[in-house]
């Protein structure tokens, strides 16, 4: 794609239709239950989402914010499952990794029962997405639009300055919002700030992807400092899920069925217990170190202005 001649509307275009195909072809992945094939099916719909939000107003009308809306919707439902399936291998290394008076493979089993239960409990709901006529519709709606997009005249201002711009936008953006983190007393209130830096950190990440065919290296290396920030944050949203879902499971708030050798059996209900405390301990530690990161993290992704890619 040269970037002398390529139109900022054309690099969009092709990063929809990329993502597009994506999507499409993982349907029969996700039906199958193959591995890791919800987390593909998600990150489409959210890159495509990203496309349309970031990049809306190269378009016309509201096809834009319709489609951004029902991969909303879709993503959503994906997360449930993708969600839990992160929970639970997270909980699960944990476990196993605990002291011995913690009873570690016990208190694993017990985690891999409830972790499986989670994941099937929601599972019928993500058949149910891929197979109704609404993601049959997002489908129809997303090809009608590559086929014909609706373009504004700006979407044919050369693609390298237009991306740049963008991109130097996004970095502005989550920059703020990793200042407000930074910024927020320690607790629920940062947890969720820096949730917020997070997705800021991917659409920057995702902006940078879609230049890169334009922009080559630059806008490569920008992609991947976004990522480092985004999934710096992204463990420490992991440990703060983590740390509320054994919460939930020591104080009785989320059941796990017991096994056969803990019934009436108080040492190892003591153990369950502490175990549960530790892994807890675990997750807090984690965060914060996740937190102490930041800056040093941030500072390499703040370090590349962008006032052009070249």
């Amino acid at each position: 794609m040269p970037a002398s001649t390529t139109t900022v509307g054309a690099a969009v275009l092709a990063r929809l239709a990329a993502q597009a195909e994506v999507l499409a072809a993982l349907d029969p992945a996700v039906r199958a239950d193959e591995p890791d094939s919800v987390h593909r099916m998600r990150v489409a719909c959210r890159r495509l989402r990203s496309a349309l939000q970031t990049y809306g107003r190269l378009f016309a009308g509201s096809r834009t914010r319709e489609l951004a809306r029902e991969l909303k919707w879709l993503g959503a439902v994906l997360g449930q499952a993708r969600d839990r399936e992160v929970l639970g291998r997270r909980l699960l290394s944990g476990a196993r990794d605990l002291p011995p008076e913690c009873r570690p493979e016990e208190l694993a089993e017990r985690l891999a029962r409830w972790s499986q239960e989670e994941y099937e409990r929601v599972r019928p709901e993500v058949l149910l997405a891929i197979d109704s006529p609404r993601r049959r519709a997002l489908a129809v709606a997303l090809n009608g639009l590559l086929a014909d997009p609706p373009l504004r005249g700006r979407a044919a201002r050369p693609a390298l300055a237009e991306l740049a711009r963008v991109a130097a936008r996004e970095q502005r953006r989550t920059a703020a919002r990793v200042r407000a983190a930074q910024a927020a007393e320690p607790g629920p209130d940062q947890d969720t700030t820096l949730h917020e830096a997070r997705k800021a950190a991917k659409r920057a990440r995702y902006a940078a992807e879609t230049a890169e065919p334009v922009a080559g290296r630059p806008a490569r290396r920008y992609a991947d400092r976004m990522k480092a920030v985004q999934e710096l944050l992204g463990e420490h949203q992991d440990a703060v899920v983590a740390a509320a879902a054994l919460h939930g499971l020591a104080t009785g708030a989320s059941a796990v069925p017991p096994g056969p050798a803990a019934e009436g059996d108080g040492e190892s209900v003591r153990a369950e217990a502490f175990g549960y405390g530790v892994l807890y301990a675990g997750q807090l530690a984690a965060g914060a170190v996740a937190r102490e990161g930041l800056p040093a993290v941030w500072a390499r992704a703040a370090e590349h202005h962008l006032a052009d890619f070249g």
